[in-house]
């Protein structure tokens, strides 16, 4: 006989649909859920809904933000003559989390991945290339190490060439307390062509 609490099921089936959880996180989730009080419930369903009614893409630089313009585009005091580009606003909260930033941003919203159907037209590269009038002098490509990532950062590099601006990449190579015994040999490569 199949056991089955469809309520508890559902559960399961739409925890299991989130990245990175797995049918077993899903099922040991659902059983936290069980066990929790329903005030603490009630208030991640509230905070889960007021993500979705209130948070959006910000018309400038497409972070996510409730206001927009979005805070870092309106604040005064940052330096609005570095653009940093990254893929996902994900990478804007982990450089943020640094303190040692203080320009503007623009999230291209993936990147390129042509077998996956992702293409210049598909990233936000017209509304930077819109952004470029004016105070800007620097865009820093802060795209990941990845194939896509640094295929990403080579089509953007091309195309700002002839803009006027200075285009620079962030740094790559070894980690601070790496070891180059154990470092691979694409990072340790990387790390000697980008030795300052």
């Amino acid at each position: 006989m199949n056991y089955q609490i469809n309520s508890l099921n559902l559960l399961i089936e739409n925890l299991a649909k989130l990245p990175g959880i797995g049918k077993k996180t899903a099922q040991r989730l659902a059983f936290h859920v069980l066990k929790t009080e329903r005030e603490e419930i009630a208030e991640l369903a509230k905070a889960l809904l007021a993500v979705k009614d209130n948070v959006k893409s910000c018309s400038v630089c497409f972070n996510i933000t409730e206001n927009d313009p979005c805070e870092i585009c309106v604040n005064p005091r940052r330096d609005k003559t570095i653009i940093c580009v990254v893929e996902e606003a994900s990478n804007v909260i982990t450089i943020e989390r640094l303190n040692e930033y203080r320009g503007l941003y623009h999230i291209l919203g993936g990147a390129l991945s042509p077998l996956n159907g992702i293409t210049p037209e598909k990233l936000k590269v017209r509304e930077l290339l819109s952004r470029l009038s004016g105070e800007v002098e620097e865009i820093i490509l802060a795209t990941n190490p990845t194939i896509e990532g640094e295929a990403t950062a080579i089509y953007l590099a091309k195309v700002l060439k002839n803009i006027g601006v200075k285009v620079t990449r962030i740094a790559r190579g070894l980690p601070m307390g790496g070891d180059i015994e154990y470092a691979d040999e694409v990072t340790l490569a990387k790390a000697i062509a980008n030795r300052n």
